[in-house]
């Protein structure tokens, strides 16, 4: 059935005809008909279904369009999923078939995977999601005008590049022949389809980073080809210099070659920042870590309370970025992870001001899926549950300078009514739990909110994973901007909630400086020169508190000066009291080594945890002069004990702790002062009381801190934090304040991190 046309306003105002049947819009009930028709070719007998051709008739030629974003999320929406099996069976869809001036920015500050261990080595930005959107932004009309492609050798094309882009070396035994010659990787019925111009540059670029050649010499096991290929132009670009990060003009030249020469529209894929920085998450603890893949990993129970990007100097952004955004018709937010793909491309003000400058654009927030663990799962104002989508605004409002307001109007959906119960059911089985979409309260916060069905009907029996649909998505995006541009030329305003009623959000941050921290392989440097002049036995405890550095980068160089070296000790040599504690590591204070138990040896999350452990306790050092019990009947007091310790003179204590940080430690751990002599401290104790000495106390307290899953006795003590201080009874709320406390001299003093120190929200 043909579709029948009918006036634009009547679409937009037309919410009585959907009202009645439903709680969609007329515009939502639209995109669904569109939707259907594109599957289907039937528009069915309703109402709106009339305006369907409409909609697919909307000329998006001169239509100026941005989207941000990283990860799978963004690459996804803009051309499928790549690394999906049955992408290149039908890899032209998606944002970059609509609008011809799609402009691509990308999130550059990850640290996982591949692209963490090229950060470790080379001083420049994450190159792994700037891959995944390269790969996904082939076109068959680009490929058909360079090289007279048929249709059937531009799919061969893809697969070819598919192949030999998202390759990924083995870990243990990486064949080297594929770096030196990339179109191995490719599947052999497809690799004949490589024009020679293509061939002659991939084996250029693997050949700059294998030995011999001109670049970097990196060793590809467990990396992905792509990565280092991308790697490879980019320092080639720069002329081979790797003693300061790539200039912008160096990685836009790169990129540019290799989509001219790969089927990619040049200038349309641009990295975000050229500077590198990473990502520091502050928890509602008051827990602050550096690290975009350790959010992932580790699990806090607590919500993320708010995000920094973090630059080793003011983040360059490009100006023609900058002009695109600000001339934009449509900017779009891609689905993806909310912490690590949107916000920190938000935090760089030259892009956040571009946008809030735009005053004409429709700006389009994609929603994900599925809760995040680590990120989404827990929400801060009600952590029983995950996000919502309100709370996702909200999350832009804490971690954006000015807030949410101005940086996008629609916030698109997934409609998963459709789905059947029991395949929500069994992906809640595996963790999966959907963000579902809280209408009123969006409408409230003054933005409009549109549901779709953006996956696609027959996932079952292709790729078996629920994710957005790249056409689908595409043809949501199109049905919402013919509605905003028939409510502006109808001079009607489409809006959920009436300015007067719109909650107003505050302005959220406000951050005229970006804090600055070093390359992460200047950083990497710094650990390795620390623990080189150090003894360890056997020589794998150096690999391991090498790798513990990596992941929990708030480890400090400073922390490394305080112990000779680490070794195992046999157990039948082990004459360490367990009268305070089973942990098997500790420092040892008259040859400030680092001593483990051989037990650990076969227990690899152990031993990472108690080495942990020991390094904390060697930050406190040589401080003490003396330590030791009074018992009851030196007290004359029945069922009381005294523990006392006294202090070394501060020109004798070899401690990372001034004089000033260790009696505020000694007072946090409940050691009290003596009146009469400063150097003394105690606590009183019941016989039976519980008791941590402050130089284990420190120890566990570093190691949680750096990450929770270590030292599982401070999980218990400091889970007190996740009581409301007005549901405690005194002597709690006194001990819950303490930790709290505890946990901000440790965030400030011992890891330094900078800024937002107001108190967590609990």
């Amino acid at each position: 059935m043909k579709p029948t046309k009918i006036n634009h306003l009547e679409i937009i105002k037309a919410p009585a005809i959907s009202q009645a049947r439903s709680s969609r819009t007329a515009i939502e009930q639209l995109a669904e008909a569109v939707l259907k028709y594109a599957t289907t070719g039937d528009c069915g007998e309703s109402p709106e279904y009339c305006a369907v051709q409409d909609v697919l008739d909307v000329d998006l030629r001169s239509t100026r369009a941005v989207i941000l974003g990283g990860g799978t999320g963004l690459s996804t929406v803009v051309g499928g999923n790549s690394a999906m099996p049955d992408w290149a069976n039908r890899p032209f869809v998606g944002l970059k078939e609509e609008f011809p001036h799609l402009q691509v920015v990308v999130c550059t500050t990850d640290d996982g995977g591949s692209t963490g261990r090229i950060l470790k080595q080379l001083p420049m930005i994450a190159i792994g999601d700037l891959r995944k959107s390269f790969v996904s932004m082939v076109q068959s009309a680009n490929l058909r005008k360079r090289y007279k492609f048929t249709e059937g050798q531009a799919l061969d094309f893809v697969r070819m590049m598919r192949g030999i882009f998202n390759y990924r070396f083995d870990a243990e035994k990486a064949d080297r022949r594929i770096l030196g010659n990339p179109l191995l990787a490719a599947p052999a019925s497809v690799r004949s389809i490589c024009p020679e111009p293509v061939a002659e540059a991939l084996n250029s670029l693997g050949g700059y980073l294998s030995p011999g050649g001109k670049g970097p010499t990196i060793n590809p096991a467990g990396h992905s080809l792509g990565n280092l290929l991308l790697t490879a132009a980019i320092f080639w670009s720069a002329g081979s210099r790797m003693d300061r990060p790539p200039r912008l003009q160096n990685i836009e030249r790169a990129l540019n070659d290799l989509c001219r020469l790969t089927g990619v529209t040049p200038d349309r894929l641009h990295a975000a920042t050229a500077t590198p920085g990473q990502l520091r998450f502050r928890y509602a603890n008051g827990v602050e870590v550096y690290g975009q893949s350790k959010s992932a990993t580790a699990r806090r129970g607590f919500p993320v309370e708010c995000l920094a990007a973090d630059f080793i100097q003011d983040p360059v952004v490009s100006a023609a970025v900058c002009r695109n955004i600000r001339e934009a018709d449509l900017i779009i937010y891609a689905p993806g992870s909310l912490y690590t793909s949107i916000i920190p491309i938000l935090q760089l003000r030259p892009i956040v001001d571009a946008i809030r400058a735009n005053k004409k654009a429709l700006k389009i927030l994609g929603a994900n899926f599925w809760i995040q663990e680590g990120e989404t799962d827990i929400s801060l104002k009600h952590e029983s549950r995950g996000f919502l989508v309100s709370d996702l605004i909200d999350a832009y409002h804490r971690n954006v300078p000015g807030g949410a307001q101005g940086l996008f109007h629609t916030v698109l959906s997934a409609n998963l009514e459709q789905l059947p119960g029991n395949i929500l059911r069994n992906y809640a089985l595996e963790g999966k739990i959907p963000i579902h979409l809280d209408r009123a309260r969006v409408g409230k916060m003054g933005f409009q909110p549109f549901e779709a069905t953006l996956f696609s009907p027959d996932f079952r029996t292709s790729s078996r994973v629920l994710q957005h649909d790249a056409e689908r998505f595409a043809l949501v995006i199109r049905t919402l901007l013919y509605g905003h541009r028939a409510a502006r030329a109808a001079k009607y305003r489409i809006q959920v909630a009436p300015a007067s009623q719109a909650r107003r959000l505050p302005a959220g941050p406000s951050r005229d400086r970006q804090a600055r921290r070093p390359a992460i392989c200047v950083y990497f440097d710094s650990i390795k020169a620390s623990l080189k002049e150090k003894w360890f036995h056997p020589r794998e405890l150096y690999d391991i508190l090498l790798e513990l550095s990596w992941e929990n980068r708030d480890i400090q160089p400073a922390h490394l000066g305080h112990f000779a070296g680490a070794r195992v000790i046999r157990a039948g040599d082990w004459n360490r009291s367990t009268e305070w504690d089973n942990v098997l590591g500790y420092f040892n204070l008259e040859d400030r080594f680092l001593c483990l138990h051989e037990h650990l040896l076969s227990d690899a999350t152990r031993m990472r945890e108690d080495l942990l452990i020991a390094l904390g306790e060697s930050l406190l050092g040589r401080y003490l002069e003396a330590r030791h019990w009074i018992g009851k009947d030196e007290m004359g007091v029945p069922g009381a004990r005294c523990y006392e310790l006294r202090l070394k003179p501060k020109e004798h204590r070899d401690c990372y702790l001034s004089d000033t940080q260790l009696r505020r430690y000694l007072e946090l751990a409940r050691m009290v002062q003596d009146s009469a002599d400063p150097m003394l401290y105690r606590i009183m104790l019941n016989d039976d009381e519980g008791f941590l000495p402050p130089g284990l106390l420190f120890g566990l307290l570093y190691a949680w801190y750096l990450n929770n899953r270590y030292a599982a006795t401070m999980e218990y003590e400091m889970s007190i934090l996740r009581w409301p201080a007005r549901a405690l009874i005194p002597h709690q709320a006194a001990e819950r304040v303490r930790k709290q406390a505890l946990v901000k001299f440790f965030r400030t003093e011992i890891f330094g991190h900078p800024g937002h120190e107001k108190k967590p929200r609990r």
